[in-house]
């Protein structure tokens, strides 16, 4: 686990050390340069496997080719032994070699044959290419942007605001999605010439013709990208309940065990829901020993799950630390944004952040139950298809009535109806004039224009529409490119790696993610089952959590699995967001915090409305109003306080 960064160009050069530099919380035990070709490479390496010959940049034998790589192999061995077979000789023990060498051996081919978190960079002398390429949900990240005719790219923005000759102007489109989503969403950020790699894609870049490779020639490249790895609809029959979970038992055993390889030591994250406590007791299973646990404890009866956490590591005999959120004050508050590098207003964030901190002063490696919900259906909007929501001739009406201005556009919401209805609950902000959630409302003209508002539900509407008519199996699918992997997996990525720990997500092995996305979306939820609060987004105090499950309805098959092996103070009880809540926080412990980033709209960002911004804040902090939204542009604010962008 580490920080990459590549740079291609003669421009870059002066500033390298200083970008490298940038990544040093993701790799604290190592910073090594390569200089090869036209390109240098740079890691900074958190050792966790091989600590001794695992050393990166690393290089074939001939020289030819060099990598940087961020993440984990977790098939190395087997891939290892099947190369070793075709006459391949390894000078150490690491994953990253067995990377290299597969990718020297079955070129772009070898992605297919990867199971494991990855992001990572290859430089060709022998053309000067560079191929990137990223795991299948985005576990890991990866930028790349092209200037001065070549190329950077890094695990995250850090490096290119180090870089000075790197131009950083204000992507309005990944400013519309943050506004959205509360993150941008692949290949946007929020500056114009840095892309994120879509999880599951790859990208070659070359050099034009005639240009020779060398340090000081003129360089233009040319970008060639693809989806290598696409999420699949559903093409098998559903087994009988038990065989399902007698089967689903033994892939996650498996998976964990196979996530235990380290030459550190390692814990987990335990919430006290059922995806982490599962993955607890699975490790126990395979022998973890010392088996060490790390959970939040909040004050607030709605948001603590201290209880049922505490249950399983007394069931379990684990050693057991428990961070108090009230220790979750301002300060902390702004240590954990400072260690973003573009915004994410998830308020989940904080305490995840505040949770590594303090699971790092013990093991270098922590397991989590990330991607349970969104691979076994635990949201319940997922229960919320398009079909629940039929038109009608009213809502027909008030439609136009609205457009014609005839009707009020705070009526927005009730004219909706099918998948225009679930799109809407599934944004803060959007194209929706004159409603609540007008997003240009909040914008100055100009980048309300460049915003391009109409296609903030793109992305969306392109994974829903590619996978069914906004059934349930559709939604799930949408929500693997959308929520999990620009949302919850950053979230952990950067909180985890501000603290140089590694985070690992057994839930998201290859093996379980083909199984259960070859099964109809029916077998993860009950008989029946109806969702009680269909909408997505809570502008409450539970904001980050995407809904409330009972114990009912989605999640059947890890419910089956948790009321056979864990406590029924796990499962027999209501799902708990991983939050904080705001607005007791927004009127106690962040309340200076936010009026200062209010207070500094009109110069931080002149593309903003400040007025609109200060009359949200200040209804927010009073009780009433939308306390995501006002988190979220203070997160914004506060971000651009310490990533000033170009005029």
């Amino acid at each position: 686990m580490c920080g990459i960064l590549l740079a291609v160009g003669e421009t870059f050069r002066t500033d390298f050390d200083a970008a490298l530099t940038a990544l040093r919380t993701r790799g604290p035990d190592a910073q090594e340069v390569l200089a090869h070709g036209a390109a240098l490479l740079g890691h900074a390496r958190l050792a966790v496997i091989d600590i001794a010959g695992g050393r990166q940049p690393m290089s074939t034998p001939d020289g030819r080719l060099a990598m940087v790589y961020n993440g984990e192999i977790y098939n190395f061995a087997n891939l290892r032994r099947e190369l070793e077979a075709a006459g391949h000789a390894f000078a150490t023990r690491s994953d990253s070699e067995v990377l290299l060498t597969g990718y020297r051996h079955w070129g772009e081919a070898v992605l297919d044959k990867l199971d494991g978190m990855f992001a990572f960079a290859i430089h060709d002398l022998a053309d000067g290419s560079v191929f990137l390429a990223r795991d299948r949900v985005g576990i890991k990240p990866l930028f790349w942007g092209e200037h001065a005719d070549g190329l950077v790219a890094a695990s995250t923005l850090a490096p290119f605001f180090a870089l000075r000759s790197f131009p950083k102007q204000l992507d309005a489109e990944g400013l519309r999605d943050y506004l959205a989503f509360q993150t941008p969403l692949a290949p946007h950020t929020l500056v114009r010439d840095i892309h994120a790699l879509p999880p599951g894609a790859c990208l070659r870049w070359k050099v034009g013709a005639g240009a020779l490779c060398v340090p000081g020639n003129p360089l233009r490249g040319r970008v060639t990208a693809r989806q290598w790895w696409t999420i699949p609809d559903a093409s098998e029959t559903a087994p009988d309940p038990e065989t399902l979970a007698e089967e689903t038992d033994a892939l996650l055993a498996q998976a964990v065990k196979d996530q235990l390889v380290a030459d550190v030591p390692l814990g987990a994250f335990l919430s006290g829901g059922i995806d982490s406590s599962l993955v607890v007791h699975y490790m126990a299973q395979a022998g973890a020993r010392p088996l060490k646990t790390f959970s939040v404890r909040f004050a607030e009866a709605g948001f603590d799950e201290s209880p049922a956490a505490r249950a399983v590591a007394e069931k379990y005999a684990t050693e057991h630390h428990v961070l108090d959120a009230p220790q979750l004050d301002a300060d902390t508050l702004a240590a954990a944004l400072a260690d973003l590098d573009q915004p994410l207003a998830d308020p989940a964030y904080i305490p995840t952040w505040a949770l590594s901190r303090l699971t790092r002063q013990h093991v270098t490696v922590a397991l989590s139950g990330d991607g349970g919900d969104e691979l076994f259906g635990g949201y319940p909007r997922f229960l919320d298809s398009a079909d629940r929501h039929p038109d009608s001739v009213a809502r027909r009406a008030l439609r136009a009535l609205i457009a014609r201005g005839l009707a009020p556009a705070g009526l927005t919401r009730r004219a909706l109806a099918g998948p225009e209805l679930l799109l809407y609950r599934r944004v803060e902000l959007g194209d929706y004039p004159g409603s609540r959630k007008d997003l240009c409302r909040y914008l100055v003209p100009e980048v309300a224009r460049a915003a391009r508002p109409e296609a903030t539900l793109e992305r969306w509407r392109q994974l829903a529409e590619q996978h069914g008519a906004y059934d349930r199996g559709a939604l799930l699918r949408a929500d693997l490119w959308t929520y999990l992997s620009e949302n919850c997996l950053p979230k952990t990525d950067r909180a985890s790696m501000g603290h140089g720990l590694e985070v690992r997500v057994p839930l998201l092995a290859n093996a379980i993610q083909d199984r259960m996305l070859r099964l109809p979306a029916q077998v993860h939820f009950d008989a029946g089952a109806r969702s009680a609060s269909p909408g997505m987004q809570s502008t409450g105090a539970r904001s980050a959590s995407p809904g409330v499950q009972s114990s009912g309805g989605g999640k059947a098959i890890l419910r089956a699995l948790a009321r056979r092996h864990l406590p029924e103070a796990v499962w027999n009880r209501e799902k708990h967001g991983f939050s904080v809540p705001l607005r007791a926080n927004f009127a106690g412990a962040w309340r200076d915090w936010g009026d200062a980033q209010v207070a500094a709209a009109k110069m931080r960002a002149p593309w903003l409305d400040a007025d609109a911004i200060a009359t949200l804040w200040q209804a927010a902090r009073g009780g009433d109003g939308n306390p995501r939204l006002a988190y979220t542009f203070a997160v914004l604010l506060a971000w651009l306080e310490t990533h000033p962008l170009d005029d």
